[in-house]
Formats: structure tokens, sequence, C-alpha cells
């Protein structure tokens, strides 16, 4: 906060003792100032014998801070040893840009990839042990920038892993250079429904609204489609004002075979309430009830107690959790406690806590902390976390109890 405000000389105040401890986080909070401040020499300086100790975040840290400031030589050198491993080899291939080392570093990268063997014994295996894993990415995005588009697109249509965190890279690629025709072609044979978000996101960001519910739409006809972009679909419904839709998407798939899942549920009674239809969602959440028996998981009774707060129903709420059967868990301790503070119960929302001593100790000391408790509130956040058991716990059965 006082470094974003300027006050870099207080900032730097405030990391001193943990500084001298030799803790690599706060060191690199100090650089991070220093840099603001423009004092860049002293934070390279300062990082420079955490990063000769070897440890790759840090190396990889000073890398990038090297780079930003005419020694991006020394950070492609000090990147290069670590070709193999994913993280360092994604700063080396940053690093090369603007060291002007693009082909060094696809040579690098071209010999990782001959290296590679076979994931297994068997003769059909099409997969590869590949190291680092992201080859085929990371030299697609320098033929990229050299403008070698064929060659990027061949370099990730080899790769094993088609998409990482929900993006795809071969369908970023089509969308940045307007292939939007191969775009479209391969979102059709993409099983995860990445590409075809990709494709629909250009079609939304050209104005063409219709096309980017088409594309989803005609996904989701396909085996298995709806799971993957029902959310996405029902999203771009609400950006677009047709909340109803978008409810109507989610209800398809949570109707169909296997869909009622807490995830979807959850989304299906938050757009529920996003748009006035709490008491809709709690029918939902009736209906599901009496196809189980009478019975509700606690995963989706808290979905109804979110529901009920947002109607102002908390008192209702507080009764309800309270004789649910799972209420006497730790987990439940935590929803009932959210419930008594948001109703002004504050007493009460940490005696719901403290029945759990050895959980939920952050939020006891928000209790605490509420009530004006701060010593004790120090006490709670310093107790030592319990100690792990020396044995495999394991005994060859299977508990129902979260967490699972």
């Amino acid at each position: 906060m006082l470094g974003d405000r300027q006050q870099y000389a207080q900032a730097l105040e405030v990391l001193a003792p943990y500084i001298a401890t030799g803790w690599w986080r706060a060191a690199r909070a100090q650089a991070e100032l220093l840099e603001a401040w423009g004092r860049a020499d002293e934070a390279i300086a300062l990082c420079r014998p955490y990063a000769e100790a070897g440890d790759r975040l840090v190396q990889e840290f000073f890398a990038r801070l090297l780079s930003r400031y005419g020694q991006s030589a020394d950070a492609f050198a000090l990147l290069r040893p670590g070709i193999d491993d994913w993280f360092l080899a994604e700063g080396l291939v940053d690093v090369a840009e603007v060291a002007g080392l693009d082909e060094e570093a696809a040579a690098l990268l071209e010999a990782r990839i001959a290296a590679a063997v076979p994931a297994c014994d068997d003769p059909d295996c099409g997969r590869l042990r590949l190291e680092p894993f992201n080859a085929f990415s990371l030299l697609a995005a320098v033929r990229e920038r050299q403008g070698r588009i064929e060659e990027a697109i061949d370099l990730l249509r080899r790769r094993d892993s088609t998409s990482v965190n929900g993006r795809d890279a071969l369908a970023d690629l089509l969308a940045r250079h307007d292939r939007i025709e191969e775009l479209r072609a391969y979102a059709a044979s993409d099983f995860h429904g990445h590409a075809v978000q990709r494709l629909a996101e250009v079609l939304e960001e050209r104005g063409d609204v219709e096309g980017a519910i088409t594309a989803y739409r005609t996904f989701a006809e396909e085996s298995d489609g709806m799971w993957h972009v029902a959310v996405p679909l029902s999203e771009l419904l609400v950006r677009h004002g047709r909340g109803d839709e978008a409810i109507g998407v989610m209800r398809t798939l949570t109707d169909g075979p296997g869909g009622a899942e807490d995830w979807i549920i959850h989304t299906l009674c938050t757009l529920y309430a996003d748009h006035g239809r709490a008491r809709d969602g709690l029918a939902y959440l009736d209906a599901l009830k009496a196809r189980r028996g009478g019975k509700e998981d606690w995963d989706f009774f808290r979905i109804r107690l979110h529901l009920m707060a947002g109607l102002g129903l908390l008192n209702e709420a507080v009764e309800q959790a309270r004789t649910h059967p799972e209420a006497d868990t730790w987990y439940a301790a935590w929803s009932l406690s959210d419930l008594l503070a948001t109703a002004g119960r504050a007493e009460e929302a940490l005696a719901a806590l403290e029945r759990h001593p050895a959980c939920n100790t952050s939020l006891r000391a928000e209790r605490l902390i509420d009530l004006g408790r701060i010593e004790e509130a120090v006490q709670v956040l310093q107790q030592r976390p319990r100690p792990a058991p020396a044995d495999d716990p394991w005994a060859g059965t299977h508990s129902t109890e979260p967490p699972f």
C-alpha cells in the first residue's frame, strides 16, 4: 500500500525485518519497490545472490528483471541451462525476443523435441515424454513472432496437450491471424470446447452475437458437448441481456443425465439469484431434493442458504442450517457463521466456529476482530497447525465425509 502511494522509504522500512531473515519473498517485494522507485541497479544487486543460489523461481524473476534493463543477453545465459524446465524455458523464450536471440532459443527447443522419447513401451504409443513439456508451444511462439505462421500452426498440431488452463494455443493463434474458417474447422474437431469458445469470442468481438451463440449451440449438439460449453454460453447470453435464455441453457444441462452436480446447480442458482428469481432457484432445489428422497447433501444445502439469505430470510436459514443432518461438521460451521454474521449476530457467529477449534482458524480470527478482540485473534492465528499423521492413514476403506 505504501508503494502504491509512492512512499517507498516507508515501505522499505516495513520490509526490513523480513529481509533480515533471508526470506526470498520479502527480497522480491523489496526489489519490486526499488524498481518502481527508479533504482533498478539496486534491485538487481539485491536479487543476484538469491539467483546464484539456484532456485528456479528466483532465476526466472531475476532474468526478467535483467531483461528489462538492458541485460537480456545475460538473462538468456542465466536461463539457458534450465531449458528442460517448462517454467524456465518459458522465461527464456520471452527474454530471447528482447535479446534478439530467437534463433538460439529455437535451436535449443528443437534439440529438446528431437530428444523426446515415447511416453510408453507400446510401439503404437503416439505420445512423447518431452522436457520441457511445452516445447512445441514455445517453439511455435518463436516462429509466430518471426512471421513463420505455417510452421507455428504445424508445431501446435503436433503437441500432446491441446489446452492449458482452459485456453487452446492453436485456436488463439488462428484467431490472432484472422484465419476464421480454419478456426471454425478446428473448433468442430476439438473435444474440449476451448476452440469453439475462442471462435465465439472472436465472433462476439466483431458484433456477431448470434453467430457466437450458434457456434456454441452447434457444438452443444455433439455428444457431451453441452457439458463443455454451457457455462460460457450462459455467460455470453447474460452479457447481452438474455438472462432467461442463460437460465434455460443451464436447466437443459442440469435436467440431463448426470447433470445434478453441485457446481452446475451452483451456477444455475447463481443465475436465478442474479436475475431476481431466487424463489425459482429454491423451487428447483425443492424438486431436486424430492427426487432424492428428501435428502439434501450440504453441497446443495449451502446453495439453498445463499438463496435464502438473498431473499432476506436469514433467521429461517440459520434455523434450517442448525437442524441439517450435517450441522455438527466443521464445514457447516463455516456457512452457519457467515449467516449469523450477516444477520448481525456476531457473538453467535464466533460461537459456531469455536465448536471446531482446530478448523476455520482464519475465519475465527476475522470474527474476533469484528468483535474488537484483537489479541485473541492474534493468538488464534499463531496456533500451530495440526501435525500430519506419522503413518499413511489409508485403511482400505472409503470415507463419505468431506473432504473426499
